[in-house]
């Protein structure tokens, strides 16, 4: 296998704080790319204190976004703070930040003003709903963009509230598609030579995820929560079992022959309710009352030998997080590891998943402390020891 990243080589500032942008630059680095955070002088990307819990005093969720970059602290009111700024950029190949619009025209690093310092960066401004729009100057979070994109009104009960999906998923998917524009963005520029600008919103992020719903807006239907149910498939949803739950997916007749014999309810494929898959959806509660009577009979270890290993019809537990970060084929793909950490020992690492045949990927570090690489990051940009010591009476790395 050739060791090298498929992003050796490329430098990333990342000015942005949170998951949007930091998730995106996470993506880059497990893929080889050099990626500095430029850091508020003693405060640093407002992840590194949320919480609790802590460990230590910091934020383990801080970690999981942030493993192998490096972080330098520059204060961005200071002359001498930008101007270090500036000759990073010049060096750089992808420019990531995640401001409301107009502040970073406000403080001298918009599109306009880092392409003048090098007009071959891929410049990336990640926002709540876009650079334009009537709605560009509202600030937003997830859960903004969970409630504005719809993922709300079909998440949850039938019956129930609207619910917002349990991690920040409109912020990971805002930054997988940064990621994906930022990749896209350095491959033209290979054959063009040309840099980019992308206006990223994570509104417009989220609603290409909508697929089935929205195609069901667009044949004049209306969709609606249905818990963990399917609108066109069934069975297709999660039973309770004697000791916790179970996911199952019978997607053709030849799956639910296979799950009524395991279940030891041959009789069902004759019950004219539940012929065909259409005939199964329209009958869909009364065909979840009888599979939930029989599941829960058994433990779901046991379900599993039955439904899965001896009908091979497609089930799976519902794993709490630990379970589900802490199992044999986990432990199998080597998707939870652990890195040295500077002050706590061995940390914990999720790594990511694309596994090339001719290419390395994974991280090689923890999550840096706050202005870890404050002279380091200047002594590759060419800073002399004096130089370095000006930037820092200059009060370009902040105050005493």
């Amino acid at each position: 296998m050739n060791d090298e990243k498929i992003f050796e080589g490329v430098k990333v500032l990342d000015l942005t704080t949170f998951v949007t942008g930091g998730f995106c630059s996470l993506m880059l680095a497990n893929q080889g790319a050099e990626v500095v955070k430029i850091e508020r002088p003693g405060v640093g990307d407002d992840n590194r204190h949320s919480g609790p819990p802590f460990i230590d005093g910091e934020s383990p969720y801080f970690w999981t976004v942030n493993y192998g970059k490096r972080s330098v602290e520059l204060d961005l009111k200071t002359e001498a703070g930008l101007e270090a700024l500036y000759d990073l950029v010049e060096k750089a190949d992808v420019f990531l930040q995640n401001f409301r619009p107009g502040t970073a025209e406000r403080i001298g690093v918009d599109d306009e003003t880092i392409r003048s310092h090098n007009d071959e960066i891929v410049y990336c401004a990640i926002s709540a709903f876009g650079q334009t729009g009537p709605w560009s100057q509202r600030p937003g979070y997830d859960l903004m963009i969970q409630g504005a994109s719809g993922i709300m009104s079909i998440t949850g009960e039938e019956d129930g509230d609207p619910v917002k999906v349990g991690l920040p998923m409109t912020d990971l998917i805002t930054a997988m598609w940064a990621a994906f524009g930022i990749s896209g963005a350095l491959y033209r520029r290979q054959k063009t030579g040309e840099g980019e600008y992308i206006d990223l919103g994570m509104l417009d992020s989220a609603l290409p995820w909508l697929t089935k719903q929205a195609g069901k807006v667009f044949a004049g239907e209306s969709p609606s929560r249905m818990g963990t149910k399917d609108p066109v498939l069934a069975p297709y949803q999660t039973f309770p079992t004697a000791d916790g739950y179970i996911n199952v997916a019978a997607l053709n007749q030849k799956l639910w022959s296979a799950l009524c014999v395991a279940i030891d309810r041959p009789d069902l494929e004759d019950d004219d309710r539940f012929a065909t898959n259409s005939d199964r959806v329209d009958n869909m509660d009364e065909l979840e009352a009888i599979i939930s009577d029989e599941l829960r009979e058994r433990t779901t270890d046991e379900w599993m030998t039955r439904i899965v290993d001896e009908a091979g019809v497609p089930a799976s537990p519902v794993f709490d997080v630990e379970d589900a970060l802490y199992n044999e084929q986990a432990e199998a793909r080597g998707m939870t590891r652990t890195l040295e950490h500077p002050d706590h020992g061995e940390v914990p690492v999720i790594e990511h998943p694309l596994n090339f045949e001719n290419a390395d990927s994974g991280f090689e570090a923890p999550a840096p402390r706050l202005g870890e690489h404050n002279r380091n990051v200047f002594e590759e940009a060419g800073y002399s020891d004096d130089e370095i010591e000006h930037l820092e009476e200059e009060g370009a790395f902040g105050g005493e």
